[in-house]
Formats: structure tokens, sequence, C-alpha cells
């Protein structure tokens, strides 16, 4: 059962007749359209996922939306035109795929846990009649989000049409944890809901560049695998099978993605009905902000779950504009300051056990049970040194010892007479050469003048929030951007020579080291001075001091030189950026710099 769970792919929903944005729709005025009924309601999520022999036995429950109303003829008409496809256990598709579990049997149409025969794999399988009104729509939902190939997403591995069957074969994940079953345990930390908006956000950023949307993206849609990567499930097919559609896609899925961040912070669905196994809001309250839900909740998180559900944006201490689209919700999440993870906890080391022989029992006779013989008396080993060999080796090693200390003494005497004769020789040369000793110098920050961003090819990067790595805040940054596929800021040409932040004192110093805050850790960095008479340096030349070597850092820099560095400007050189949130991404940034002289 614990494989079904998290790697069935979702196709029933127990929030009733329509999908969380289209519940939503009905209290706004945003223009999203609902989402159109499928044409035998939907039934509850927590019973439609049917054992095998119990789906196979009997045919599936209809929804609460079926209960009356003059189209209940013909949705009972087109219930007997629809019938799933009889099929069974053990039964093969293509002579490759053979059906394990039934796991839903819904809506004239089934899925199943299967093996592909030839990659020894498990695998999920959709199947629905040839005539089914919604087979053409699945099998193009399925062939256009197998052409996406984004790992973000469970892939769709075969979609095809056979002996009056259609099918879908898409991939099987049992090692991961759906976000319902996670959401059951209690409220997700602040870094692991900023995880969850952040991947799913970009994901369904880059599916809705290539035409493809979800909606139907509920807690049962998206997978936690056990890297903490998130996978989403189901993008078009399950809206296919189901036969939802809306006016705005891009609107309905930022909403879904929102209701998922504000029952990761709260535990609670952010609308009236209970939904997902998840308590809905009190009824008569409307809708209102995660933070006033539970105490501790991530402010910066709360907005943002309030930016993407439908009330316009509109939250207790700020009126942001709505992210009314995955790609705005996606940026708004990179704007926001780092959610940092918990600090580790560890365990208590043990208490330490002493020996036996500390604990005082050394030779101590056992306590003997009642009923039991004598047990053999333990030897008393006799003290040390007693007999007249040992005398002797007393003697000798009290002697050594004396001599020892002797020599010890006589070793201290001298070197304090030779450091009385060395310092009195030092005041003799001061008193005549006027030459006094320097004192000891006290650290402290320089003062910076002036920030500027790095451009040796001519191109500063997020020029406008330089002056963030010098405001004495560490929650604040200058943030590059996100850059795809190489570490090296993409390896576009405009940044062959990487980037960073010239520092300027205002006039020439005498730096001993610096102390720089990164962005994030795994950055490749060094720090560089240019010379003393150097006036406005821009290209690397110009800085021809080295502070630190070039390499990767953690999440501070920090540098402490023997011998002081005099120069006016100081160069906080960024080669190449850390990775980012998402494969094949990369990111970096500066928090705070200080200088020491």
């Amino acid at each position: 059962m614990a494989e079904r769970s998290t790697a069935a792919v979702e196709v029933a929903d127990n929030s009733g007749d329509e999908p969380p944005a289209a519940q939503a729709d009905e209290a706004t005025t945003d223009g999203v359209a609902k989402a159109q009924k499928t044409e035998d309601g939907e039934a509850a999520e927590s019973g439609s996922e049917e054992s095998a022999g119990s789906a196979a036995e009997k045919p599936a429950k209809s929804g609460s939306g079926d209960s009356g109303g003059p189209d209940d003829g013909k949705r009972q008409e087109a219930r007997q035109a629809v019938t799933a496809p009889e099929l069974h256990s053990g039964h093969k598709l293509a002579g490759r795929y053979r059906l394990e579990e039934c796991v839903t049997r819904l809506d004239g149409f089934s899925s199943w846990r299967a093996v592909d025969e030839k990659l020894r794999r498990a695998v999920g399988v959709h199947l629905l009649p040839a005539d089914h009104p919604r087979a053409r729509s699945v099998l193009a939902a399925a062939r256009s989000s197998a052409l996406l190939g984004d790992p973000r997403f469970v892939q769709v591995l075969d979609a095809v049409e056979e002996n009056d069957l259609v099918y879908v074969v898409h991939e099987w994940l049992p090692d991961a944890t759906e976000l319902t079953a996670i959401l059951a345990a209690g409220p997700m930390e602040a870094h692991d809901a900023y995880q969850l908006v952040s991947q799913v956000s970009q994901a369904m950023a880059a599916a809705h560049r290539e035409g493809l949307a979800h909606l139907k993206l509920t807690p049962s849609a998206v997978l936690r695998s056990s890297t903490g990567q998130y996978r989403i499930r189901g993008l078009a097919v399950n809206a296919a099978l189901r036969g939802i559609s809306a006016e705005r896609p891009q609107r309905a899925d930022t909403e879904a993605i929102g209701a998922l961040l504000y029952a990761a912070l709260t535990q609670r669905w952010p609308y009236e009905t209970d939904a997902y196994g998840l308590a809905g809001l009190p009824k008569g309250v409307g809708l209102i902000a995660p933070d006033q839900v539970r105490a501790g909740v991530h402010r910066g998180l709360s907005e943002l779950a309030m930016r993407a559900l439908v009330n316009e944006g509109a939250t207790a201490s700020r009126q942001d504009p709505p992210c009314t689209t995955p790609d705005e919700l996606a940026k708004a999440v990179a704007e926001m300051p780092r959610v940092r993870p918990p600090e580790p906890t560890f365990a208590a080391p043990p208490e330490y056990q002493r020996t036996t022989y500390q604990q005082g029992s050394y030779a101590r006779p056992a306590i003997r049970p009642v009923g039991q013989p004598p047990a053999q008396p333990v030897p008393v080993p006799p003290p040390p040194l007693q007999s007249r060999t040992g005398k002797a080796l007393k003697w000798t090693v009290s002697a050594l010892l004396i001599a020892a200390l002797g020599l010890a003494s006589w070793q201290v005497a001298d070197h304090m007479l030779n450091r009385g004769s060395a310092e009195d020789t030092t005041q003799s040369q001061s008193a005549d050469g006027n030459q006094e000793k320097p004192e000891p110098r006290n650290p402290k920050d320089l003062k910076i003048d002036e920030t500027s961003v790095f451009a040796p090819d001519g191109d500063g990067v997020q020029a406008q929030d330089v002056h963030l790595a010098t405001d004495g805040d560490t929650d604040t940054a200058w943030i590059t951007g996100t850059y795809q596929g190489y570490a090296n800021y993409g390896n576009l040409p405009n940044r062959r020579g990487g980037s960073g932040i010239v520092v300027d004192l205002g006039s020439v110093q005498d730096v001993y080291g610096v102390d720089v805050a990164m962005y994030r850790a795994g950055q490749k960095a060094q720090v560089l001075a240019a010379d003393k008479d150097a006036s406005a340096p821009a290209a690397l030349s110009d800085f021809s001091r080295r502070i630190t070597e070039l390499g990767q850092t953690g999440s501070n820099l920090k540098a402490t030189l023997d011998k002081p560095v005099r120069t006016r400007y100081v160069l906080i050189h960024i080669t190449e950026l850390a990775p980012a949130a998402s494969a094949n991404e990369f990111r970096g940034g500066i928090s705070e710099i200080k200088v020491i002289g």
C-alpha cells in the first residue's frame, strides 16, 4: 500500500466537483474560468483508490455532484455508453507491459501498476477504451508531455492506441513520498516549504513556456524524492483524463501552487471545505494569511502564499501585486531573502561509564545469591615495590627525578639571566638611538566610501543592488541572476571575466584582511587589491595585489595578512556561481563585505 500511495497517478479529488482553483474562482472576478465538470461527477479521493480486487468486482462510485438535477439521465446514458476495459492482473499490453494491480477504476478508465518486462522495471499505466470521449485528448496530452523531457516531472514513457484500447505508460517512483503523506504528519519547516514552492513554481513555469498546463495540481500530484527533490506527476494528462480545462490555465496553476504552499505552512486547506486529509478554514472568516492561522509561520512565505492565491495579493502588512503566472511566482521566490535550513540536532553523548577499579570495587568479593555455592576467592596481589629489588628501583627513580629537577632549574635560571641582559640592551638602544618598540595593532573595520559592480566585459550584473552588500545587514544581498547549464555565468560571452564588487575605501589605507559573507556557499572567488597609485581600476589586470587565492568558498570568505597591503580599491571577484535549487541552474552573490585595517 505504501508503494501505491507514492507512485500511482492521482486521478480523483475529494474536494467536491471542482478543483481548488475553480472553487476559488466562484468568489473572485479575475476572469479565471471554472474547471469543467466531468461527465459523471468527481469521486472522493480517499475512496477512489480502491484495491485491485474490489475495483474489479464493482463499478466506481459516483461523486456527490450526481445526487440530483435535470442532467442525471444524460449522465447515466454516458456511463452506459463508455465502460472501463475488462482487464485483469497478468494481462500484457504490446507483449511487454504486464498489469499487476489496479490502482483506480473511475469514469470509464482505469489506472494500474505494471511491470515493463523488457526493461525489468515498474511502470504505471492508464487504460481507456478507444471510443472513450476523452481518448483523443488523453493521447494528445500524453504525447505533448513526453516531448517536454523535464526531469522535474514524472515522465510519460509511451502513449499508444492498440486493439480498441488507448494506454499511457509513465514512470513509477516507489521511493518517493506524496505531499499528502508529508502534510499528514504536520506542517513543514520554513526551509522545506521554501524548497517546495521554489521547485514547483520553476517547473510549472518551464512547462507553461512550452504550452503545457497541469490544471490538477493537488498535494497528491507532488512527490518528494529521497534526495529532497520535488517531482510533479500528471502534467496535462490528469486534466485530460478528467476533462478539465480553463480559460486562464497559468492563473489556475499559480493558485494551485499557492494552495500547496498555504497547506505546507499551516496544515490547513485554504478554503472552507476539507480536502486531501486537511481541515479547511473556519466558515465565514474568508481567506486569512497563514501567519494568522498558525504561530511561527515565516512572514515572507505567508505573504507569498497570499499573492499566489485569488485575493489580489492583499496581506496584513503590504500591498504587493498578485502573482498570476508560475513565472511571476518563481521570480518572487527568487527575490526573497534566503530561508536557512534548521540547525542540525545532535544526540547527547552517552554517560561516562567508570571502570570497576574507579568505582572502588576492585578485589571486592561479589555478592553471592542465596542458594549458590561460594565462589573461589579472588587472589589479592601484593602491594607494589615492597621487595628488595623494588626498593632499589624506587630509590633509583627518585634520584633521577631529583637530578632532572636540578637541571631544569638551572636552565630556567640561565634563560631568565639572558633575557634580562637582552632587555637591558634593548632599553639602552631605545635611549641612545630613539628606537622605540612598536605598539600592538588594534584591528578595526575600515569605512567603505563607495561600491560598484565589477564588469570587465562591459556589462554589469545587478548593478542597482550593489549597495546591499555593504548596508550592514546580512539578510540583504547583492544577488546575481540564475544562469543555465554552466557555473561560469552560463558560459555567456559577456560574462567570461566573471563579476563581483569593487570596494572604494575613499583613500589609500593599510588593509590587513577581509571578511566577506557569501550569499551562497560553493562559489569560486578571490579577493584582490589595486596598486596604491591606481585610479578608477576597471580591468582584472588593474588589481595586481592578491589578498586571497582563487578557490571554492563556504558561507564566508575570510583572510588575515601578516603584512598590510596599501590600497584604496579592493575587488571581491566571483568567477563561478553555486548550484541553485534546480538542476543545471547556478546563482551567486555577496551578502556583506568588511575590510579590516
